[in-house]
Order: C-alpha cells, then sequence, then structure tokens
C-alpha cells in the first residue's frame, strides 16, 4: 500500500514539474528576444569595480590571459635566461 502511494506522490510531483517545464518553454518562445525586460535593461557592473561611494575604480586591474603550455614554457624559459643570477 505504501508503494502505491509514492507512485502516485511521484507521478503528481512529476506532472507539476513537467506542466512547468512546457508552460515555461512556451512563455519565452513567444517573447521577442528585443521586447524582453532582462535584455532593456542596463547592466550592472560587477560589484568589484566599484569603489565605496559606488564609483568605478580608476586603478588598473589584473588580466589574466590563457595562453598555450609552448608559450608559457618558452615565456618561462626566457625569464629564466634573462636572469641576473646567471654566471
Amino acid at each position: 500500500m505504501l508503494q502505491i502511494l509514492y507512485l502516485i506522490a511521484f507521478v503528481a510531483i512529476a506532472f507539476v514539474a513537467l506542466r512547468n517545464l512546457v508552460v515555461n518553454v512556451v512563455t519565452l518562445s513567444k517573447e521577442e528576444p528585443k521586447a524582453s525586460p532582462r535584455r532593456a535593461r542596463r547592466q550592472a557592473p560587477h560589484p568589484e569595480l566599484l569603489d565605496a561611494d559606488g564609483n568605478l575604480t580608476e586603478e588598473p586591474l589584473l588580466v589574466i590571459r590563457t595562453t598555450s603550455l609552448e608559450e608559457a614554457r618558452s615565456r618561462l624559459e626566457d625569464l629564466y635566461s634573462g636572469s641576473p643570477d646567471e654566471d
């Protein structure tokens, strides 16, 4: 008897979840991309780019760029070969 109750509960929850999924997909497909309020509003900068007053910081930022392994090795070799500790 308990298994039947679990099965009924599972089917009910699955039905509600699938219904919500279908409704959301239909709603999103009807919206035009340019009329979407999410895209129309102004994008706020990341909080770490703001100072205590809420203005954009003027300090230089660290930029990380990905490189290939070979390029990284050649740059490290150039740094070590140009080291002033060489004899």
